[in-house]
């Protein structure tokens, strides 16, 4: 659908009928025109923009990941070069400007979901691969801007969601893991996702979860007890990052295909994706 974004992530559908995302090698955001299948550069983050979301004032929450040097890893030769920045949680105001809402003590913050009230879910597990001992973690940033940790000692927690009961799920090794906002309860949703494990990922209406497969090349579709029921296959090789609902009707899948750098679009799906709470910006 659009091409020419370097290694897109962190979809998020925007109430003007534009799709942002944001480039973990660039350290950006891009707004997307999808009647004219043309991105352009909305924000610049620095470092390594993650996952992001909606806020109430028409701009974004993002977690900034600090930056990766993807040219040195072998991911994307010709990936712009690394900037630094500090790791955390950002702000990006409606005029592209950016500032940030906590930057100190992180790892790599990856991705984020908003609960119902107002409280920011972001998973925190430094850099890949993951060192031992494990430092992933789960945090908490509150709308009176405290932060607090909410689970501890993942492998490696990559995206994360808000379930409509309240409940979190994170990616966490190979599967998906349901816990409590409090991180006293974990169980799991599904242990093994398949070939490409997951990354990023979102529900639709009925609780469902539409998991970005990496290496794979696709999405996993899987029903709330775990059972996986389809897979929506991307043509070509490519990495998926991770997905979101958008449309007139909600029912068109976005996906960002972090190689070969672009996005591409399911639409009609069958079931509504669930809709999202924007962060109550002040």
């Amino acid at each position: 659908m659009v091409d020419g974004i370097h290694f897109p992530e962190g979809p998020v559908w925007c109430p003007d009928g534009s799709l942002v995302v944001t480039s973990v090698s660039a350290g950006a955001l891009y707004r997307i025109d999808l009647e004219a299948g043309r991105a352009h550069l909305f924000a610049d983050t620095g470092g390594g923009a993650n996952g992001g979301a909606l806020a109430s004032d028409g701009g974004f929450v993002v977690t900034q990941n600090g930056g990766i040097d993807l040219r040195a890893t072998g991911v994307i030769p010709d990936a712009p070069p690394s900037r630094k920045a500090s790791p955390g949680l950002q702000r990006v105001l409606p005029d592209g400007s950016v500032e940030y809402l906590c930057g100190e003590g992180f790892h790599a913050p990856n991705d984020l979901a908003v609960a119902s009230d107002g409280t920011v879910y972001f998973t925190d597990p430094g850099h890949f691969p993951p060192p031992e001992p494990s430092i992933g973690r789960v945090v908490a940033y509150a709308p009176d801007g405290s932060v607090r940790t909410v689970g501890e000692s993942f492998w490696y927690c990559n995206g994360i969601a808000v379930e409509r009961a309240g409940t979190l799920v994170v990616v966490e090794q190979t599967g998906l893991l349901r816990m409590s906002t409090d991180g006293s309860e974990r169980e799991w949703v599904i242990e093994e996702l398949g070939p490409g494990a997951g990354d990023g990922f979102c529900l639709d209406a009925e609780g469902r979860f539409y998991v970005a497969s990496t290496v794979e090349h696709g999405i996993r579709i899987v029903e709330p007890n775990g059972t996986v029921v389809d897979f929506l296959d991307i043509p070509g090789d490519g990495l998926t990052t991770n997905c979101c609902f958008g449309g007139d009707d909600f029912r068109t899948l976005f996906a960002t295909d972090g190689l070969p750098g672009r996005v591409v679009a399911f639409e009609g799906m069958p079931t509504p994706g669930l809709p999202l709470i924007p962060w109550p910006a002040p």
